[in-house]
């Protein structure tokens, strides 16, 4: 309770009226109660009006002047009750003091008449103001809680003291679903709607009322309402009497669903916020105009390593980001500044790069909120790239592997911030990886590095094998590393295509981060590009040089070509074997490619070489140089006796060693070729050219000048040939032939007959055909026995008159009087019976007997020599060459097919029908081609021959 001295302290009093004692009361106030006195001894309209609205305290005497003082306490009650209106008289009486409290007067006290009571009168007035401010706080009170109590925002249930419902608002009865509180009042509040109907609503709202009636404490129970998603906060309150006991129970429930909601979301919002600050990069700090922290963001330690308690314990942000890190007037004048770039140290000593913006804010006690990013890998990435492009631009003006291995090594510091690196080419030859190219602080951490086998079982080989990047906190724990004493740590192997290896570490564990590693990727991949280019650029340039060398070289094969054409149309027109050789060696020296030519033959009684033809400036080379087979020195002799192409690419090699070199040197002869010139596996001689370069005879022209030895071999031999035929001088050799595998011998073996060529080869693609005489037995045996013989692919029967038949072999291969015919023989006769074999075979004298000899022992595994013998032939057998060179090969197949079927015979063996028949042909045919026969020879016979045959009859 408060004393008299708090009550009216500072109160204004107003004392209005003429009593002298009024006087001494309004001291003891002022002096004693501490109160604000003023005295006015006339009563006015206005008196009072300042305490209005105050609660202050007004004392009237009425004396002299009754009606006016109460109408002036009646005036100020009906204005302010909170006014304390007392009123005091002498010699009082109980009508005034009637009408002074009907008035609205707190207190009415009489002043005695003797004396003046002054600590009373102020005790009184002192109680007065107590009382008018209890009762104008209880009409305050009043108001408020009927107000509360019909808020329709919130329902309101008064409960007495057992719980049972004496009053609802209109929200209350709304929500119980009541139209009047008469309804449910004296009903138990759990029993009420809508929690009734829920027996554990029921007990848990009847548990708060019971908590309230029995600890008189406040109760509170958030619930969902059964009728649907809703919830309700009922809050039970007890209310007091004035001893102190339950006078009664307040409930009010509120819909929290709406803020329950928020409440929830807020709560995720604010989880999401403190997850996202706790995990973001980003740091957010908060200072006041000061420096000093006032928010420091949970994430601190992911940019500078402290918690934020170390951060709060540097005092300002200046200790920090640095002083100075933005003018304070220009952040004034905008409000924010961004994109400010520094530097900061962080607990550990290490620099990061930082991007800070700086706003103005008001948000508690700070006022400029600094949001920081670290942007040390992004500068650094940015470094390095700057520093990659310069590499590149290097890279485009390296023009070897080598040079762009050095540059790559040049430039890891600057990427990658390592000290050890090093590249490995890839050497095709030896198939391994070979350091081309090593840094001194990878020599000075690794040792020297050696050539890696290419098949993985090292980390770098395995890199470039598996075409597969490594990277290693620690190499060490890796079983594949060779060098266990090596001082790196962190390293990674990269390959780079299939050039080789990109080698980078450094003795520290754990260096390569993600923005190391795509960093060294790129500088990988950077250099296998550099690498790619140089070796499309070599490829192109021994592209280049290789066109540029086959442009040469098919210049100089046409030269060459345009020789051998020459010396072929030479060949056709050539009529004798003197010609040919002198042709081809005038061909070959005309243009100045080469500077000797000439051709020789070998004398197999003198063992040596004796040239036939030469062209070109010799001198005296053949008459100076030993060509004997026996030394076989000179690259001609060389080739007769071992047959094979002798090619000498610089005659001054070996100078001393060889007497034919110093002939050659001297005579300006460089290089040197000689080819066999061979037919058929016959020698005709060698062919030797020289040249006054060194290397004048490649691969190309070694060929061209075979091919042409071969060339002149079969024109020589086709000479040899065609005088074989003009000739009228002939060598005839009989050779009995053993058990002969030649297929004329097999035949009469397997069929047990004799079996006769006496001419009528017909050639045709993939073999020949023969016609052959049988005799000693059936022709149906000898077609069954031609069945086995693997040469003979069929058999035709021509004619057959009882002990002899004329049959058409089909012979898959050449047949032995085609091949005597390439070397300028003729099988004149061939008779093979089971037991042995006997041919005939014409050598003309134009052709060496010797090589057909050689040829038949050569083919054959018994040739032996039964008879020879020389004849002079006449006119006929030349007519019979030139009638038979007139014919067309199908002419000569119908011919000898009518003549070994006995069509000319008289009378005819076999009618034109059966060898048309034979011959798969119609008869008209058959008859066509046998005139045009008969017209040629008759033709041949008078037009050629008869006109001189007449003339000599006449002579």
């Amino acid at each position: 309770m408060e004393t008299g001295a708090a009550v009216l302290e500072g109160t204004a009093v107003l004392l209005v009226g003429t009593g002298n004692w009024l006087s001494r009361v309004g001291d003891a106030l002022e002096t004693d109660r501490g109160a604000s006195v003023r005295h006015e001894r006339s009563i006015d309209d206005e008196d009072g009006s300042d305490l209005v609205g105050a609660g202050e305290c007004l004392v009237v005497d009425p004396t002299g002047d009754e009606a006016a003082g109460l109408g002036l306490v009646e005036r100020i009650a009906a204005t302010d009750p909170a006014v304390a209106t007392v009123v005091a008289a002498r010699d009082g009486s109980n009508s005034v003091a009637s009408r002074a409290l009907g008035a609205g007067a707190a207190d009415y006290v009489a002043i005695p008449p003797d004396s003046v009571p002054t600590e009373e009168v102020c005790d009184r007035i002192e109680r007065a103001v107590r009382r008018t401010r209890e009762r104008t706080r209880d009409r305050h009170r009043a108001r408020q809680f009927d107000a509360l109590f019909e808020d329709d925002r919130t329902a309101t249930w008064s409960l007495d003291e057992a719980g049972r419902l004496e009053r609802a608002n209109e929200a209350a009865r709304a929500l119980l679903g009541t139209g009047d509180a008469g309804a449910t009042a004296g009903d138990p509040f759990w029993d009420l709607s809508p929690w009734c109907d829920d027996e554990q609503l029921r007990s848990d709202v009847q548990r708060i009322v019971a908590a309230v009636q029995d600890d008189r404490t406040t109760g509170r129970l958030v619930t969902e309402l059964p009728a649907g998603e809703r919830l309700l906060e009922l809050s039970v309150v007890p209310v007091a009497d004035d001893d102190g006991s339950l006078g009664g129970i307040l409930v009010e429930g509120e819909d929290v669903t709406e803020r329950v909601s928020v409440y929830r979301d807020l709560r995720r919002s604010e989880e999401l916020h403190r997850v996202t600050l706790n995990n973001m990069t980003d740091t957010v700090l908060v200072t006041d105009d000061e420096g000093a922290f006032t928010y420091i963001c949970p994430n601190v330690h992911f940019i500078f390593g402290y918690t934020a308690e170390e951060i709060r314990d540097l005092g300002t942000i200046d200790e920090l980001l640095g002083a100075d890190l933005y003018d304070p007037e220009t952040l004034e004048g905008e409000g924010v500044l961004k994109n400010i770039e520094t530097t900061a140290t962080d607990r550990a000593g290490r620099e990061h790069t930082l991007l800070v913006n700086v706003r103005e804010v008001s948000i508690q006690d700070g006022t400029i909120l600094y949001s920081c990013r670290d942007i040390t890998t992004r500068k650094q990435r940015e470094e390095a790239l700057a520093t990659l492009q310069d590499t590149a631009r290097d890279f485009l003006y390296a023009e070897t592997d080598a040079e762009i291995a050095r540059h790559v090594i040049e430039d890891v510091p600057g990427v990658l911030d390592l000290e050890a690196s090093a590249v490995y080419l890839y050497d095709a030859a030896e198939n391994s990886l070979e350091p081309v190219a090593t840094s001194t602080g990878m020599e000075r951490l690794h040792g020297p590095l050696p050539g890696l086998p290419v098949d993985g079982s090292r980390l770098a080989s395995h890199s470039f094998v598996e075409d597969e990047p490594l990277f290693f906190a620690d190499v060490h724990d890796s079983p594949l590393l060779e060098n266990q004493a090596t001082d790196l740590r962190s390293v990674a192997y990269i390959p780079l295509g299939d050039h080789g290896v990109f080698v980078a570490g450094s003795p520290a564990v754990g260096q390569f981060t993600t923005v190391k590693r795509e960093l060294a990727d790129l500088l990988a991949a950077t250099a296998e590009a550099a690498l790619d280019r140089v070796e499309r650029e070599t490829t192109l340039r021994e592209q280049e040089r290789e066109l540029k060398r086959r442009n040469s070289d098919l210049a100089e094969l046409n030269r060459v070509n345009e020789i051998i054409r020459e010396i072929d149309q030479a060949l056709v027109r050539a009529e004798s074997r003197e010609e040919v050789e002198t042709s081809v060696c005038q061909r070959l020296t005309e243009d100045d490619r080469f500077d000797f030519a000439w051709i020789g033959t070998v004398d197999a009684v003198a063992d040596r070489l004796d040239p036939r033809a030469w062209a070109g400036e010799s001198g005296g080379y053949l008459d100076a140089v030993d060509l004997s087979l026996e030394t076989a020195e000179e690259p001609a002799a060389r080739t007769a006796a071992t047959g094979e192409v002798t090619v000498v690419p610089s005659v001054a090699s070996g100078l001393q060693e060889a007497d034919w070199r110093k002939a050659a040197v001297s005579r300006d002869f460089r290089s040197v070729v000689s080819v066999p010139l061979a037919y058929d596996d016959l020698p005709y001689g060698v062919l030797t050219v020289y040249a006054a370069t060194r290397d004048a005879f490649d691969d190309t022209s070694r060929a061209v000048l075979s091919e042409l030895g071969e060339t002149i071999a079969s024109a020589t031999s086709a000479i040899d040939r065609r005088n074989a035929l003009l000739t009228t001088s002939i060598t005839r050799l009989e050779f009995d032939l053993g058990e002969s595998p030649f297929v004329l011998s097999r035949l009469a073996r397997a069929a047990d007959c004799s079996i006769s060529f006496r001419g009528g080869v017909q050639q045709r693609q993939g073999g020949c055909d023969v016609f052959v005489t049988v005799e000693g037995a059936a022709v149906e045996a000898v077609e069954a026995a031609a069945e086995d013989v693997l040469a003979i692919e069929s058999v035709r029967r021509i004619s057959t008159d009882g002990t002899g038949s004329v049959l058409r072999l089909g012979l898959t291969e050449g047949f032995l009087a085609m091949e005597l015919a390439d070397h300028g023989a003729i099988l004149r006769s061939a008779r093979a019976d089971p037991d042995t074999t006997t041919i005939e075979v014409d050598i003309p004298e134009t052709v060496e007997e010797g090589h057909v000899v050689r040829y038949l022992e050569e083919a054959l595994p018994v040739v032996d020599l039964r008879s020879k013998r020389r004849i002079d032939r006449s006119a006929s057998p030349t007519l019979s060459a030139e009638f038979l060179e007139g014919l067309t090969d199908r002419q000569l197949e119908v011919l000898q097919t009518a003549y070994y079927a006995g069509f000319f015979e008289s009378p005819r063996e076999s009618t034109g029908e059966d060898v048309a028949e034979t011959l798969g042909i119609s008869p008209t045919a058959f008859y066509r081609h046998t005139r045009t026969v008969q017209r040629k020879l008759f033709s041949k016979l008078f037009d050629d021959v008869g006109v001189s045959a007449t003339v000599n009859a006449d002579s």
